[in-house]
């Protein structure tokens, strides 16, 4: 019978988690002998043989007992510790016949955390023990600092020898018939050398955040053994679901504190370290936004809304199938586009976060904080993502300057965008005063499909209607009066921005007079000696480049409506010189 019949018919790989059962049918299948398990590589992991148990153990043992059994070689490496091995009787034997073959070598050197002297070594050992068909495991923990990401040019003579003898033994007829696996652990994949990652006589496995259904199990294993105090009216499956992005580890950081403290879990005090853990994990590069406005909380926009609301019903519905994969917001500056956004975050109750600045001056690190923000949103779905001031932030295909860092982020950025496996789990937002500056790709059917804009209210009518939606939203105790007669007085085309600074200025003038509440006077007032920022220029640029990208007749103003297209771009080109742009 052959090794992969006799995996298939072992009984605990049905228990195995689906990156470990990958691991062993791709170790079984006999091809390659170089795998990269990236990813959530430092958790509590499944136990060897019970179900719905949970262990902590390291990943090179859970690896080397439950998927190699601990039999033949299996052999440890880092930068730190050296060389190590499985068993006591492993290293015994390697020291007994490499003292025999090397009878000059120091004892140090067979075990030196030094690769170039290891790896040597090992080499020689490994080729002795082949003919005796042994099987070999060799795991090399922080493979991140083994061959680091980078130009070749750039390594230094010690990660250049590691590269070269890791591609060596990776396309080694006599290692891979041998039966020789090398298992390299990282966290990111971008940390490893490319050339090692993209070479075919690789493996990558990735092991993913844990999903519902792990949660789940792994919460009903620590309610069996007496150690999860819930808050009235939640269960193991409930928290399961409202803990999306977390691993065990940090899972069980929450059962363990709220054990101790003798406090049940709550919905708001697992919301709260879900934002804290999840911030800390990616580093600073996400934000979790406030979404406690629903679309309630918007004036004017009806078609925007429209469609929000619509797509909000679907998804309370389990239509993911029929949303679009992500949505472009573009308008003027000061229309609300970023709390519009927010406010459908809030409606449809999922998670909100806004990406953060990742890029460095360091090479290899702006791809490896964009790794591990992708995966953190992957374990995270549902999840909205808004990218603001998005022209500027994603970039494009044809910058220069860094070393083609720029043309791979955005490569990562756009091919994960497309990918319609997330489609209704992970709904991307790209806010934009200029979405003429956004690459086609991204704004392409597939990507960010559905484009919205918003434009400044244009009648009295509207500017009322967002008055009174202001109001409401700041909280603000005022006087009823006619708010008309002060539009009609003050001929300012108003933003949202701006009215809502003229509402903050009214409420700051009525408390110096000592008033918790405004007055007609105190709008009046302020309004008389608000000068709204000028920008003509830019601000009509904006309009017409936001109507231009409009997908629907409906959402735009009518003075807009029904445009000479070419006038339109002729006007965009005038309008762009006049500024000093590039057309």
């Amino acid at each position: 019978m052959s090794e992969q019949l006799i995996l298939k018919n072992l009984p605990f790989i049905k228990i195995l988690p689906a990156w470990a059962q990958e691991l062993s049918y791709k170790y079984c299948s006999k091809t390659a002998n170089l795998y990269i398990l990236h990813g959530n590589i430092r958790d509590l992991l499944p136990h060897k043989m019970n179900e719905g148990e949970f262990i902590f153990a390291r990943i090179q043992e859970y690896v080397s007992e439950v998927l190699f059994g601990n039999r033949d070689i299996i052999v440890f490496y880092d930068r730190s510790s050296g060389v190590s091995f499985c068993s006591p009787e492993m290293a015994r034997d390697y020291a007994k016949v490499m003292r025999s073959r090397f009878p000059d070598v120091e004892e140090s050197d067979l075990v030196s955390s030094d690769p170039e002297k290891s790896f040597y070594y090992l080499e020689k050992y490994f080729l002795l023990n082949i003919p005796q068909k042994r099987r070999i495991v060799m795991i090399l923990d922080y493979a991140e600092t083994i061959v680091p990401a980078g130009d070749l040019i750039r390594l230094s003579d010690e990660d250049r020898y590691c590269l070269v003898t890791l591609n060596r033994w990776s396309n080694d007829p006599i290692f891979t018939k041998g039966d020789v696996s090398i298992i390299l652990l990282t966290e990111n994949l971008t940390d490893i050398s490319p050339r090692l990652v993209g070479s075919p006589a690789t493996v990558k496995v990735d092991i993913p955040i844990p999903d519902q259904a792990v949660r789940a199990s792994f919460l009903h294993f620590m309610e069996r053994k007496g150690n999860l105090l819930l808050d009235r009216g939640l269960d193991p499956d409930r928290v399961a679901a409202v803990t999306s992005g977390l691993n065990l580890m940090n899972l069980n950081r929450l059962v363990a504190e709220s054990y101790q403290e003798d406090a049940p879990l709550s919905l708001d005090y697992i919301g709260l370290k879900k934002k804290e853990i999840i911030e800390n994990e990616a580093a600073g590069l996400l934000e979790f936004m406030d979404t406690v406005h629903d679309l309630s909380y918007v004036s004017g926009h009806d078609f925007v809304k429209k469609r929000f609301k619509n797509a909000a019903r679907a998804i309370k519905q389990g239509r993911l199938d029929v949303l679009p994969m992500g949505y472009l917001i573009a308008g003027p500056v000061g229309t609300g586009k970023s709390f519009m956004v927010s406010a459908f975050a809030g409606e449809i109750g999922i998670p909100m976060v806004k990406f953060r600045n990742f890029r460095s001056k360091w090479q290899g690190v702006t791809e490896s904080n964009l790794e591990r923000v992708l995966n953190i949103l992957k374990a995270m779905s549902p999840v909205a993502v808004m990218i603001d001031e998005a022209d500027a932030f994603l970039g494009d295909r044809d910058q220069d300057g860094d070393s083609g860092t720029s043309n791979r982020v955005f490569a990562q950025i756009a091919s994960f965008m497309g990918n319609t496996e997330y489609r209704g789990k992970i709904i991307w937002f790209l806010i934009t005063c200029r979405p003429d500056l956004i690459p086609i790709d991204l704004k392409r059917q597939g990507r960010a499909e559905e484009h919205l804009a918003l434009f400044y209210p244009e009648s009295d009518h509207e500017r009322e209607a967002l008055f009174d939606t202001l109001v409401r939203k700041l909280n603000l105790s005022i006087r009823k009066f006619s708010i008309s007669d002060l539009f009609k007085k003050f001929r300012h085309e108003f933003s949202g921005a701006d009215l809502e600074a003229v509402l903050i200025r009214a409420k700051l003038h009525a408390a110096m007079a000592d008033r918790t509440f405004v007055t007609k006077e105190d709008m009046e007032e302020v309004m008389g000696d608000f000068v709204p920022p000028a920008y003509p220029y830019e601000i009509e640029l904006q309009n017409l480049v936001a109507v231009l990208e409009c997908t629907s007749k409906e959402m735009v103003p009518k003075r807009f409506q029904n445009p000479d297209r070419t006038k339109l771009v002729k006007d965009i080109q005038e309008l762009k010189s006049l500024l000093g742009e590039r057309g």
